[in-house]
């Protein structure tokens, strides 16, 4: 946002008023402030999540272990890694986690469920494990 703004200022006047790379300049400005603007609600909004207690069924803020995947039904921020650290001086391997949205038909099909209970997703099945 800074850079974008600083080019357009360091560019100089307008030579006309169609100057095109100013007004490229200040559109990139404008997408780099709305995509802050989104990351900082983001954060705000996991921040928030974190103070909610533990879960008995599956529902948003929720962590689920099913016995194929890893999911934090909480925004769409797609696929992360988790570093494994040590258990007893063992270390532990990397674990992938998916951060999903309640918009995405993974999350529906997850909703209200309890560990033991298993859905269907994509033709694969899959049981729920863990929530926390």
């Amino acid at each position: 946002m800074d850079s974008a703004q600083q080019q357009s200022n360091d560019y100089g006047a307008n030579v006309d008023r169609y100057d095109s790379y100013r007004t490229k300049m200040m559109r990139s400005r404008d997408m780099y402030a709305k995509q802050y603007s989104n990351a900082q609600t983001g954060v705000r909004y996991l921040q928030d999540l974190l103070k909610l207690p533990p879960f008995d069924i599956i529902e948003h803020g929720a962590c689920v272990v099913t016995d194929r995947q890893k999911f934090f039904l909480s925004i769409g921020a797609g696929k992360f890694t988790v570093s494994g650290g040590c258990v007893h001086g063992e270390p532990r391997p990397p674990e992938v986690w998916f951060a999903i949205s309640a918009q995405t038909p993974i999350y529906l099909a997850l909703k209200g469920k309890r560990v033991g209970d298993s859905i269907v997703f994509n033709g694969q099945s899959q049981v729920v494990k863990e929530i926390f």
